[in-house]
């Protein structure tokens, strides 16, 4: 099933709403959020998730850049966060298990998020409480890269994987 989620990270962030409301026929807003930690780049947080959340009935796709998501995964969550995302390589297994259990005990929808040059196999402690799997197709923190397309092969075997269970 194919699903478009427009990240507002390219948007005009003195007219987000405008901008929201521009891209209103897509089926998520995609929210990307950046510590400097875990990736090179800062951007939208806490604060900006609430601030959005009434501008928009679509669901907002929450996508994690950040290091230990386990500690804030609620907090986005509580301020709008629909689909919250998190990044294998951010933390132990132990503690991305915890942080889709909170997500799911918010009553919201969790995945996991691998970066290019991560395994596919490093989703698979994760897929039977997953809703979703993002596979990176650029490094994580900026925009404008290009496809890198080993890719594609990782995201063909993460789906054979959902498939065969």
């Amino acid at each position: 099933m194919i699903k478009i989620a427009p990240s507002i990270l390219s948007a005009d962030f003195a007219h987000l709403a405008r901008d929201i409301a521009a891209i209103s026929s897509a089926d998520y807003v995609h929210v990307d959020v950046m510590d400097g930690l875990f990736v090179p780049n800062i951007s939208i947080g806490i604060p900006v998730v609430k601030s959005i959340r009434p501008t928009t009935t679509l669901p907002l796709d929450v996508h994690l850049m950040i290091d230990r998501p386990v500690r804030y995964v609620e907090q986005f969550c509580d301020a709008g966060g629909d689909l919250i995302t998190c990044h294998v390589e951010a933390d132990t297994e132990e503690n991305i298990l915890a942080a889709i259990d909170k997500i799911h005990a918010k009553g919201k929808k969790a995945g996991v998020v691998l970066k290019p040059n991560t395994r596919a196999e490093a989703v698979l402690p994760f897929l039977d409480k997953c809703d979703i799997v993002l596979v990176m197709t650029v490094e994580p923190g900026f925009g404008g890269q290009k496809f890198i397309p080993t890719t594609v092969s990782r995201v063909a075997a993460i789906k054979a994987e959902c498939n065969r269970r």
